[in-house]
């Protein structure tokens, strides 16, 4: 904070600022989590790329529609894209867990026993960016290696029978997804899609917040 060194310099205004600009995007981002999934090409005066082959595909929605400012899909066919989507959903997901990690640690909720061999207890780590700094070596590496072993062997299609991109279910778990039309199933996909980018402006929000300091409601003090 330039307060300290430069008296003119007075921080809570840009701390306000910052938290109403991530309260309106999580607003933002849970709102449009509810809005219908656009199955065909979107036309509004925000969407950046209309032209683009992949106005169609889930999570183009209203009111941006495919948003493409810098090009980046410029070229690509399905397969590519379809590997951009993989990745933003697995980082939707994993920003979802965190976020809610977030939540609950500061409710003071901890795993019980150690987190590694010397003797360090769950309960001993801290919350959140800080108290990742604070776990053990054979914890981190407990972590690394579970994470690596998802990736490699459990979050991807491994049978061949996945029904979308990110269907990771691989004939074991339905949850009664195949009981759902196709209708809920595009509403319920937009639903997770949607949550993710929340997600992943909120934990980086978070993050942000956490080195500002303050409070945030439902999570607490940073």
């Amino acid at each position: 904070c330039l307060s300290h060194a430069y008296p003119l310099f007075h921080c809570t205004p840009i701390i306000l600022t910052m938290k109403t600009v991530a309260a309106i995007i999580a607003l933002a981002g849970s709102a449009a989590a509810f809005a219908p999934a656009q199955n065909g090409k979107a036309s509004t005066a925000l969407n950046a790329r209309s032209d683009s082959p992949f106005v169609g595909e889930l999570g183009a929605q209203a009111p941006l529609g495919f948003f493409d400012p810098l090009n980046v899909c410029e070229g690509f066919d399905q397969a590519q894209f379809d590997r951009l989507r993989e990745v933003e959903i697995k980082h939707g997901r994993i920003c979802q867990l965190a976020f809610l990690g977030q939540i609950v640690t500061r409710a003071g909720l901890r795993l019980p026993g150690n987190i590694s061999t010397d003797g360090t207890k769950f309960s001993d780590i801290g919350e959140g960016w800080a108290g990742s700094f604070e776990v053990p070596t054979d914890g981190a590496l407990q972590i690394l290696f579970f994470i690596g072993f998802l990736e490699l062997f459990v979050m991807k299609d491994v049978t061949g029978e996945n029904e979308f991109v990110g269907d990771f279910r691989n004939g074991f778990i339905d949850f009664g997804w195949d009981s759902f039309d196709e209708e809920t199933k595009l509403k319920k996909r937009a639903v997770e899609l949607n949550n993710g980018r929340a997600a992943m402006m909120g934990i980086l929000g978070l993050m942000v917040h956490e080195q500002l300091g303050g409070s945030v409601p439902i999570v607490g003090e940073l």
